[in-house]
């Protein structure tokens, strides 16, 4: 089997270009299928300016190709990755089109957060080589790539997006089960569903409910995970607690409708500038800045650990 070292993406959103980003900074060859005027100029300077922000230089953001030519994005690929939006149906256009015009020993990978990939790859004949990478946001800061195995994933394309994925830095996860959400993302979700009912029920608002997290399990995630934590507290007093908070818990079946009235009154969160909270112009960046140097920091503890 061939190195890799070209890899295309399909997609130059927020996600497409920070993962080009990734690869470009360590020194694959790099090419960004966008069918969209402004956001294929633009791409080049979004992930220099992303790049000067981490402090490195802005030079590597030139040599990443950005074509409107699918067949010329993916011609020469080793490595394809979409990252488009999570819609089922531009999916399954998308892994359909890469099966036709992309090499036949390529990997064919989907950025998808929560669609399981069978569904994407119904019906096509190289399943095989098909396999999901979940990056999170910013893919540039967050090490994370949940790998996805798939019904028909081979172990051979496993094993070689697995190690591309480290050799770009990234710490990634071999998700065995093709379930919608696959790991982070239902642990996440399930804890806003419980944070949603709380709100919706009146026992806190919202901003007291994210000042709880932060200030307490949320500061421990990074070194401790919740089944680390069981097994330090002990399973017997887990055990006990979940005898109690279990049976109290959200059990929803569906989105809780107080999220549905938000979004039905137009209420959006940053987007209109009002969802649990209202948002000004500067709490918004001043959020966005707080998150962006939180990773950094933590970006760079992971680079001292590794030297």
């Amino acid at each position: 089997m061939s190195e890799i070292r070209n890899i295309a993406v399909i997609g130059g959103g927020f996600m497409g270009a920070g993962i080009a980003q990734v690869f470009v900074s360590f020194g694959y060859r790099v090419t960004v299928f966008e069918p969209v005027d402004a956001a294929r100029q633009s791409l080049r300077e979004r992930v220099a300016s992303n790049l000067r922000m981490l402090g490195r230089s802005a030079s590597a953001a030139e040599e990443i190709v950005v074509t409107a030519d699918l067949e010329e994005a993916v011609g020469a690929a080793d490595y394809v990755t979409e990252a488009v939006p999570e819609r089922l149906e531009l999916k399954q256009s998308i892994f359909a089109d890469l099966e036709r015009v992309a090499p036949e020993t390529a990997i064919l990978a989907s950025n998808t957060s929560v669609i399981p990939i069978s569904r994407m790859t119904t019906g096509l004949e190289t399943a095989h080589r098909m396999v999901g990478t979940h990056w999170w946001n910013p893919p540039y800061l967050v090490p994370l790539v949940e790998v996805v195995q798939a019904e028909k994933t081979d172990d051979v394309t496993l094993a070689r997006t697995m190690a591309l994925l480290a050799s770009v830095g990234k710490e990634p996860a071999h998700v065995k089960k093709d379930v919608p959400g696959f790991v982070a993302n239902r642990l996440q979700h399930a804890l806003w569903r419980e944070a949603i009912a709380m709100v919706a029920e009146g026992i806190c608002d919202a901003a007291t409910l994210d000042h709880c997290v932060k200030n307490s399990f949320g500061l421990r995630l990074a070194a401790l995970g919740p089944l680390e934590n069981a097994d330090m507290v002990g399973l017997d007093l887990t055990l006990d607690i979940h005898n109690t908070i279990i049976p109290e818990l959200d059990r929803s079946a569906g989105p809780n409708p107080y999220l549905e009235e938000q979004v039905n009154a137009g209420r959006l969160g940053f987007k209109s500038g009002e969802g649990f909270r209202s948002w000004t112009e500067a709490e918004k960046q001043a959020l966005h800045a707080e998150l962006a140097q939180h990773l950094l920091r933590s970006q760079r503890l992971r680079d001292e650990g590794r030297q």
